[in-house]
């Protein structure tokens, strides 16, 4: 078995036609090259969370949809995060929101770092808005994070990220910090009350 912690790359658009998926595959590729992590790669699409249904708080954990369990032994399963995220209208998407809002507990003490994507501002402002949704239910937002600007610029012709020195290095430092961060905050997690 391995000893290797487990990074969850997070796509969050869900919008067709959407140039998250070679952002997130690039990402997740570089992830495994760097060797800490087993890394698995999560797309909010195929999830296909409805919109937030559960009749009590996630703080409980009195999950009522199988949709929801499945969702909590899926994010418990992660010692780090990375949300592939674009930016809408200066902020995240709804369905990057939704799904953090059906769990409390199974983020805590993880950290969690981004790979945004976007115009001039390369999606940071939606980073800036998770940060502060992430923090609330315990997660560790990292300074360090890679973000793209133009992404269409990006491809290659066979439609895949091609990135460039700055966004090889800027993905080196993202795992480089959640891998010191994986290991060291993991003493701090409490088990986490019983599924019912």
């Amino acid at each position: 078995m391995s000893d290797k912690r487990v990074l969850q790359v997070i796509l969050c658009s869900i919008r067709p036609g959407r140039i998250g998926e070679p952002i997130a595959r690039w990402f997740s590729d570089a992830a495994r090259a760097h060797g800490h992590f087993e890394v698995e790669e999560i797309d909010l699409k195929e999830t296909a969370l409805p919109l937030h249904d559960e009749p009590n708080f996630p703080v409980t954990r009195k999950y009522t949809q199988p949709h929801t369990v499945v969702w909590s032994r899926t994010i418990e399963r992660g010692d780090a995060y990375v949300f592939v995220t674009p930016e809408y209208n200066h902020g995240y998407s709804p369905a990057a929101k939704n799904a953090i809002d059906y769990l409390c507990h199974e983020w805590g003490y993880k950290p969690v770092s981004f790979v945004s994507y976007g115009g001039i501002s390369a999606g940071t402002r939606s980073v800036q808005q998770l940060m502060q949704v992430l923090q609330t239910v315990r997660a560790v937002p990292i300074f360090e994070l890679v973000a793209v600007p133009f992404p269409h610029t990006k491809l290659d012709g066979d439609g895949n990220i091609a990135p460039d020195e700055p966004l090889s290095l800027a993905a080196t430092a993202v795992l480089d910090e959640l891998a010191r961060l994986a290991d060291g905050l993991k003493p701090l997690r409490r088990p986490l009350p019983p599924l019912s």
